[in-house]
């Protein structure tokens, strides 16, 4: 009995440690997945991914796409670009259930626009964040990617633009010639935004002249003005003690000059040549506050206008019922922008592969 029972056992252990065997992830993975390869200086990298004074973090080009998607996790120069949008869009989602849950909002026509501009953070935020992460693989996917995050800047624009008018505006202002101008013109600076960027990054090569930057600052500017012109009228007529979501309007437009000033002047890299880690990177930690100044001062607006206009019936501003598509149309729009721009980038990249060769 007892020699029957040991071989029982020692036959259980043996099938045992084949199974463990079988159940090893690694012995049944035919590759093994790549890790991304060191960071490399500036004159090992093609000159449309040198940055002004940033030099050494770059990530070599050619790699396999996984070796840059966990470069999320390894030092180099995009590190600090990628972060501020990667943990911006999950603090925004936590403050929005917050306080969605807190005050009981529903999707209506009353909130809206204020869904609206919660997607277009989320997108905006996303397009950064693969474009910063992933272009370094090569220059086609380098324009790809760049013109997305152009896409997703232009919805942005637009979709701060739709809470700033429904929530943020005062009548005096809506009657006005801007006030009736404002959402078609909102539309077409969001385009223009996106198109003179695009046109700016195919058509201008390193090292930038400023016509660059005029190409890209000028009809981002105007969009930029125009969308926040409700804001400012009712920053200049209205006692701030008497709006608690006026503070953060404030600090959200300091928040976009700040960052206007550090994407147009390479600060702090001009005074700190090679802080590379996070010398790029520091005009993106204030585009990453807009967002939630945005929505903490959108929220009590918001609460207000439903209550003003019988929770959800915007009977002197119209139906927002067409506001999903003129988003979608925009972002239509933005997209076949930079589709046909990537078509020109793509032959030059063509025409000057057969020079090389």
């Amino acid at each position: 009995m007892s020699t029957a029972i040991l071989q029982r056992l020692s036959t259980w252990t043996f099938s045992n440690k084949h199974l463990n065997r079988l159940l090893r992830v690694s012995d049944h993975i035919p590759f093994s997945v790549p890790s991304p390869s060191p960071t490399v200086t500036v004159s090992q990298v093609p000159a449309l991914f040198r940055e002004p004074y940033i030099l050494t973090g770059y990530r070599p080009t050619r790699q396999d796409w996984s070796c840059y998607l966990f470069t999320l996790f390894q030092k180099h120069n995009e590190c600090l670009n990628v972060w501020t949008h990667l943990l911006a869009a999950p603090i925004l989602l936590f403050h929005w259930w917050a306080k969605a849950d807190a005050l009981g909002f529903t999707l209506d026509a009353a909130s809206l626009p204020l869904y609206l501009f919660l997607a277009s953070s989320l997108s905006y935020m996303f397009f950064s964040v693969a474009a910063h992460l992933l272009h370094s693989h090569c220059e086609h996917s380098h324009y790809v990617l760049f013109f997305l995050d152009y896409v997703g800047v232009a919805v942005y624009q637009y979709g701060s633009s739709l809470g700033h008018y429904f929530y943020s505006s005062e009548v005096a202002w809506r009657e006005g010639l801007v006030g009736m101008l404002f959402l078609p013109g909102a539309a077409l600076f969001g385009w223009l935004s996106c198109l003179g960027c695009c046109v700016a990054k195919f058509r201008y090569k390193r090292p930038y002249p400023w016509q660059r930057k005029i190409c890209q600052l000028v009809p981002t500017s105007a969009a930029y003005l125009l969308d926040i012109s409700p804001v400012v009228h009712r920053l200049v007529t209205v006692p701030w003690t008497q709006e608690p979501s006026l503070p953060f309007h404030a600090l959200q437009i300091a928040s976009f000059l700040l960052s206007a000033v550090f994407f147009s002047y390479p600060i702090p890299e001009c005074f700190f040549p090679g802080c590379d880690f996070c010398g790029s990177g520091v005009h993106q930690i204030f585009p990453c506050a807009l967002n939630p100044c945005g929505l903490e001062a959108l929220f009590p607006e918001t609460t207000a206008r439903r209550r003003d206009y019988g929770g959800g019936r915007y009977s002197e501003k119209g139906s927002c019922g067409g506001l999903a598509w003129a988003s979608q149309a925009l972002f239509a729009c933005c997209m076949l922008t930079a589709l046909l721009t990537m078509r020109h980038v793509k032959k030059h990249l063509q025409t000057e592969q057969k020079k090389d060769k």
